[in-house]
């Protein structure tokens, strides 16, 4: 028999490329909310949604659809979380569930913890999944399929309201595993938030070179720049924001990063050939864990 939907009424606000990607999964398998809400302050955004059919419901009040909601997810800009989450939990109901998708946590746990009315809890998680592509066309159903989700429940969560949550993404297709604020950001960092800083960057120099060479770089573009830049197509808002909340520890992380590419330089100026060997085989090695893990 089918999971009855662990939800009566979800809002998704902001039904962009996560959110979209939830309300898809949520029509497909019937398994996470029995009536679904779609709120964004964009009528272009709702009349697509509207036409897409991946919603019972479209509203622009995002506050209406809260009273209503057993949980709401935000899937919008980080920087615009703490506004958002202010203006609507006011209006949530005991026993509801406020989450957010936020891939910088900072201090989100504890500043919307403190504001959380009698009966109602906050369970963040943010998918490891996503595309370069964003609005309500560029979900789909799977886009969390086998992917990791981090839930960060601040301290002092209600157990059974993690528990429904981390339920919800497993039904999503994900695989969960919980941490901290602080060291959510550490590892995102990492594998998230400096690859797309390289990515935007080296676009930049490629646009700087001259006139002739530039043409020809992209022309010629091979799969190593295609590849590696690819996530360069993210949307700029986004990764502004994700850029200037995450600072310190993104600015710590490339420093270590800027401390290992030279001594990769200082090796290949000193022609020091164990040394390239070493460092190479050591990306290779990380590499091929990465893509074993992915199939296995």
């Amino acid at each position: 028999m089918a999971d009855a939907p662990l939800f009566d009424t979800l809002t998704i606000v902001g039904p962009g490329l996560i959110g979209s990607s939830i309300l898809r999964r949520a029509r497909q398998t019937g398994a996470l909310a029995r009536h679904l809400i779609a709120a964004d302050s964009s009528p272009d955004v709702l009349n697509r949604v509207k036409e897409l059919g991946i919603a019972d419901e479209v509203t622009a009040s995002l506050t209406e659809a809260a009273a209503k909601s057993d949980a709401v997810i935000l899937c919008i800009p980080t920087g615009a979380i703490r506004t958002v989450a202010t203006t609507i939990l006011p209006h949530m109901k005991p026993g509801s569930i406020l989450s957010d998708v936020a891939s910088v946590r900072n201090t989100l746990g504890p500043d919307i913890s403190v504001q959380l009315p009698e009966g109602v809890s906050y369970i963040p998680a943010h998918p490891m999944a996503g595309t370069e592509y964003s609005g309500p066309d560029a979900g789909f159903a799977t886009l969390f399929e086998d992917r990791w989700t981090l839930l960060v429940p601040p301290e002092g969560s209600a157990p059974e309201a993690i528990c429904l949550m981390e339920e919800f993404w497993k039904r999503c297709g994900s695989r969960t595993r919980q941490m901290t604020d602080h060291y959510h950001d550490q590892v995102c960092a990492i594998v998230s938030h400096l690859p797309h800083l390289l990515a935007f960057t080296i676009c930049n120099t490629a646009d700087r070179l001259s006139t002739d060479l530039q043409t020809d770089v992209l022309e010629y573009a091979a799969s190593g720049f295609r590849d590696f830049t690819r996530i360069a197509a993210s949307d700029p808002i986004m990764w502004r924001d994700i850029f200037l909340t995450n600072k310190d520890i993104l600015l710590a992380t490339f420093k270590r990063f800027e401390q290992d590419a030279h001594l990769m330089v200082e090796a290949i100026q000193g022609e020091d050939i164990e040394s390239i060997m070493s460092i190479l085989h050591r990306g290779r090695h990380i590499r091929q864990g990465l893509t074993k893990d992915h199939h296995s």
